[in-house]
């Protein structure tokens, strides 16, 4: 509501400034809600931030937990033609073997033509399982046959080559048909006819034909197993990927070699302690975030006096609960040994988790069954503790979370109250103040008629 100016009128007075501070006055109520209402919101929005760290730190720690978490390794091998990977449940070891054949898809190429000869065109696909396909054109076009192909289910692609001219100038084309599978699956024969032409036997093979030819046959992969010896295996694949050689690691071959191809598997102790650092990284960030709102802070105005501020989480006794469950999850024994057995303790000078990495990786070598034990059960009570406070729904931090927003809430909707008691409040001593001037308007000119009506009477006594 426009505010409109009586200031002084009769009375002189400042009314504006007289208004204002009662105001300031009438407002202080208003005032410590505001402070409130920012004080909450700044409290939401740290637990917000910690909630998010602790529920990554969930994640990070039900991942941990799994069985094999630790199981890491590191495949080498002495030649560029044969590289692995390893996966879950891979185990450390080593083999020799020797790349007989890489696998390849079938690759033909018909006679060179300008058309096909046939209208419309008709090939029939025979797969090596024996499947038919029977293809036919729109019309005699080599586009046409090319795109009948392709959208066929034979299982092979189709290209159109330019292949020089006849001798009428005409250009020709070959067609190139690939199987899309490698490996000896992928084999198949092309003849020019219906499926039951070739039933009867009167289709033609399109291989036979003059200029025709087999670029490429459909063949497996293969690799020896100690090759000359009593025990030499030939293992072979549709692709030049071999699963499981070796528990947990797949081989994939690129070139034949003469010579044995060492490939060795090695536990990757630099990996495996990644996985513990990790771990007690994403805790450690958790408990800093809680370490750094909590702690007070000081300050000195230009007058000298000190001023401490406590932090956000100074007194919540919900941030200290998650400080104490965290620290016990880390450092309580598992099967009544300590975590600081395998190289996980807390640092006397930072406070902080941190993991020897000597130690842990020689724990680790000496009894890795017992090290995957210990460092499951710490990530899983780290992972159940994590949730049982960020749980979306039912996390204990989530709810002061949402309970606090409902007090900010109700904080605002009270100070939106006091702004439209606060403007009525100031209409009405702008209306008080307005009264009284108008009031003092009229004594004043009663004053000013008893006087001159006084002086008539003297005057006239005289």
């Amino acid at each position: 509501m426009a505010s409109f100016g009586i200031d002084g009128l009769v009375s002189g007075l400042d009314t504006t400034a007289l208004i204002n501070s009662l105001m300031q006055s009438e407002a202080v109520p208003q005032t410590i809600l505001k402070n409130k209402a920012t004080t909450g919101q700044t409290l939401v929005a740290a637990l917000q931030g910690l909630n998010t760290k602790i529920a990554e730190l969930a994640t990070l720690a039900a991942a941990t937990a799994k069985t094999g978490s630790l199981s890491l390794f590191t495949p080498t091998s002495s030649s560029t033609a044969v590289t692995a990977k390893t996966s879950a449940g891979a185990v450390s070891g080593s083999v020799d073997l020797v790349v007989g054949a890489v696998a390849s898809s079938k690759t033909a190429v018909t006679a060179a033509m300008t058309a096909w000869p046939d209208s419309p065109a008709t090939l029939t696909f025979v797969s090596a399982s024996g499947a038919v396909t029977e293809v036919t054109a729109a019309s005699s076009s080599l586009d046409d046959v090319v795109k009948a192909v392709n959208a066929s289910a034979a299982g092979v692609s189709a290209v159109k080559v330019a292949s020089g001219t006849d001798a009428s100038g005409a250009v020709q084309y070959r067609l190139q048909l690939s199987s899309e599978k490698t490996g000896a699956e992928g084999g198949f024969e092309v003849h020019r006819g219906s499926a039951a032409d070739v039933a009867a036997g009167t289709a033609t093979d399109l291989m036979t034909e003059p200029g025709a030819a087999v670029i490429s046959q459909a063949r497996d992969a293969s690799i020896t197993l100690w090759a000359g010896t009593a025990a030499e295996q030939v293992v072979t694949s549709s692709s030049n990927t071999f699963a499981d050689v070796i528990p947990g690691v797949s081989v994939t071959v690129s070139a034949v070699t003469t010579e044995p191809v060492h490939l060795s598997i090695a536990r990757d102790a630099t990996a495996a302690t990644k996985v513990a650092t990790d771990l007690v990284a994403g805790v450690n960030a958790a408990l800093t975030i809680i370490a750094g709102k909590s702690a007070a802070s000081t300050s000195t105005s230009a007058a000298g006096v000190t001023t401490v501020t406590a932090g956000v989480f100074g007194g919540d006794s919900t941030t200290r609960g998650i400080t104490q469950r965290l620290t016990d999850a880390v450092l309580s024994p598992v099967d009544g040994q300590s975590p600081s057995a395998i190289g996980i303790s807390i640092d006397a000078k930072t406070g902080q988790f941190a993991v020897d990495a000597e130690k842990f990786a020689a724990a680790l070598a000496a009894d890795p069954e017992r090290v995957q034990a210990t460092m499951s059960a710490i990530a899983e009570r780290v992972a159940s503790t994590s949730t049982a406070v960020s749980d979306k729904f039912d996390g204990s931090l989530t709810k002061v979370i949402t309970g606090q927003q409902s007090v900010v809430r109700d904080l605002n909707d009270r100070v939106g109250i006091w702004d439209d008691r606060l403007a009525a409040r100031r209409e009405n001593l702008q209306k008080t103040y307005s009264a009284l001037e108008v009031a003092l308007s009229a004594l004043t000119a009663q004053q000013s008629y008893i006087t001159s009506q006084l002086a008539g009477l003297s005057a006239s006594s005289s």
